[in-house]
């Protein structure tokens, strides 16, 4: 018998995130519009915490996922890979609003990998002989089209002939993660391709609230299914199906 007081099963959204302060920071999962967990978003942006910085593959789209906490002016500064096409992504990242630091998009991930695995560190060759280890990206303007706020170099070191540039693991207050599949003590199951950057949210999360379609009792999840296990997880809120939008969509003229 499971004893109720490793149930982490919370009865809403807006409790889950209840806590969350000011100044907080944020690892969101999802690629895109999949896995995205607009549930616990949607919720922050009721519970009303501003000054955020968030982790994320890319900061929303207008009007969905972090563009609506972006719209809100509750953002101050993002680690991302993907602007994407969101406008007000851009605008407020040109207009000094937005402070912004663009990274590799494996190197992110492996950024945050790095953090819920306990290595403070690591050597990669992607961004050497660029500026993203040399120096000079602009992480936020002063609004008249000048620079208030540049990346600075990194280290480098030679292994085998090959350079490399050393990387910092990220650690965030909180994960906000999407999960197909999760029980009561936490264990998580993805679906598709939503098990892109939410594993490595996950574990860089010192508190991570999962969102997740279908809560079930533990042992229903396969062994070989559990893609995050519960010993990462502190708070499950079951939100039901949830709709995957399209991005971007073509059609003939």
């Amino acid at each position: 018998m499971v004893c109720d007081m490793i149930n982490k099963v919370f009865s809403s959204a807006a409790e889950a995130v209840a806590d969350i302060p000011d100044g907080s920071s944020l690892a969101v999962g999802g690629f895109g519009l999949v896995g995205i967990p607009a549930v616990l978003i949607d919720a922050i942006l009721e519970q009303g915490a501003s000054d955020l910085k968030t982790v994320s593959n890319n900061c929303g789209l207008d009007g969905f996922g972090l563009g609506k906490l972006l719209e809100a002016h509750r953002i101050s500064r993002t680690i991302a890979s993907y602007v994407g096409s969101n406008k007000e992504f851009a605008r407020q990242y040109l207009s000094g609003e937005l402070s912004v630091e663009l990274t590799p998009q494996g190197t992110l991930a492996e950024r945050m990998r790095a953090g819920g695995a306990g290595i403070p560190a690591f050597y990669t060759p992607a961004g050497v002989g660029t500026q993203v280890a040399e120096g000079g990206l602009p992480i936020r303007y002063d609004g008249d089209g000048g620079i208030a706020e540049a990346s600075v170099p990194k280290e480098t070191r030679e292994f085998g002939g090959e350079l490399f540039v050393l990387e910092e693991a990220i650690r965030t207050d909180y994960a906000l993660v999407h999960a197909y599949k999760g029980d009561r003590l936490g264990n998580l199951c993805f679906r598709g391709t939503a098990r892109n950057f939410n594993p490595d949210c996950a574990g860089a999360g010192r508190i991570t609230i999962a969102q997740v379609e279908h809560l079930v009792e533990p042992g229903e999840i396969a062994a070989e299914d559990v893609h995050v296990p519960g010993i990462r997880v502190q708070r499950v809120v079951p939100v039901g199906r949830q709709e995957t939008g399209i991005e971007l969509r073509t059609v003939r003229q």
